[in-house]
């Protein structure tokens, strides 16, 4: 194992998604104008989820918790990434990367758990209805919320720690638009084998079982559903699963396409795309894709908007 202190290089320079000075302040408005969605969204989801007695569900708690996460998933990268369309010289410190890269690992790690909280649930909802509430009970469900973002958490420090203990000597140009830990080992002056091995595994217990998991849940869901025999009965109970299938489809596509690829057929630009997809594009998406045609959701703003206008008479 090295030390942090033979790493000579003191901070590195992102080379971000393009070079060209005309795409990039087109870029700016672009990305500026998906990081005002995303932050509104966001935080519209957690609000009602809050103050709406009707939203006060183990659904919309594990929503507001993946709310919670893409704030600062996208915040994470994105004013960085606007910053450096605008700037000659796109320089992060070397603690910097560190940073912005244990939060991206914690944040992904917790998405892909709190997802298959998620789809527990649905499964629960829909193949033991009549034990809904006594299934998931408020304490099952912080539980379930607690050990998502500790087993994010505890997978990014694995990460961080091996990363930060490699020598960095030189050259210190990272062909990405943030400190991902992939790019970064491409440039450490040292033996990064360990580095791949744990990446390799780690995903496959972060990304890939919880996936898995996720689809053996659904294989049970659409055999519950299938046996129902009124067909406005089944559309309605595939509904209440349609807004997290298409979450979880964008999400698990773009992480499984980008880190489980051999490296043979590896792409830079594909590489960008796929993390610019799931990291950024996705955390907006997820507010829209959750809340667009939702009863509960916009019953819950009829019923803010009856009381705001109340208390003003």
């Amino acid at each position: 194992m090295y030390s942090s202190k033979y790493t000579t290089v003191e901070e590195f320079i992102l080379l971000g998604l393009t070079s060209q000075k005309n795409i990039q302040i087109v870029l700016f408005p672009v990305f500026l104008s998906c990081y005002i969605v995303s932050l509104t969204g966001n935080i519209i989801i957690i609000i009602l989820s809050r103050i709406s007695s009707r939203l006060h569900t183990p659904m919309y708690f594990f929503l507001s918790n993946l709310s919670f996460l893409d704030i600062w998933y996208t915040s994470s990268i994105v004013p960085n990434m606007l910053i450096n369309f605008l700037s000659v010289r796109r320089n992060i410190s070397f603690h910097g990367c560190v940073t912005q890269m244990f939060i991206h690992l914690s944040l992904g790690g917790t998405e892909c758990y709190l997802l298959l909280s998620m789809a527990y649930d649905r499964y629960v909802a829909i193949c033991s209805p009549l034990h809904y509430t006594t299934i998931m009970h408020p304490v099952l469900c912080i539980k379930m919320a607690t050990g998502s973002w500790a087993g994010g958490i505890i997978n990014s420090i694995v990460h961080t720690v091996l990363a930060s203990q490699l020598p960095f000597c030189g050259p210190n140009v990272i062909n990405h638009f943030f400190c991902e830990i992939p790019s970064v080992l491409e440039l450490a002056c040292a033996d990064t084998s360990l580095n791949k091995t744990v990446i390799f595994f780690l995903a496959m217990l972060v990304v890939i079982g919880p996936f898995f998991l996720i689809l053996i849940t659904y294989g049970y869901i659409i055999s519950s559903i299938l046996k129902i025999s009124i067909s406005v009965g089944r559309r309605k109970a595939f509904s209440t699963c349609a807004s997290h299938i298409i979450v979880v489809s964008l999400f698990y596509g773009a992480i499984i396409f980008m880190y489980m690829r051999p490296v043979s057929s590896h792409v830079e630009n594909q590489h960008k795309m796929a993390t610019l997809f799931y990291s950024v594009i996705t955390p907006m998406l997820n507010p829209l894709i959750y809340t667009l045609r939702n009863k509960d959701v916009l019953g819950a703003f009829v019923d803010i908007r009856r009381k705001t206008f109340v208390s003003e008479k």
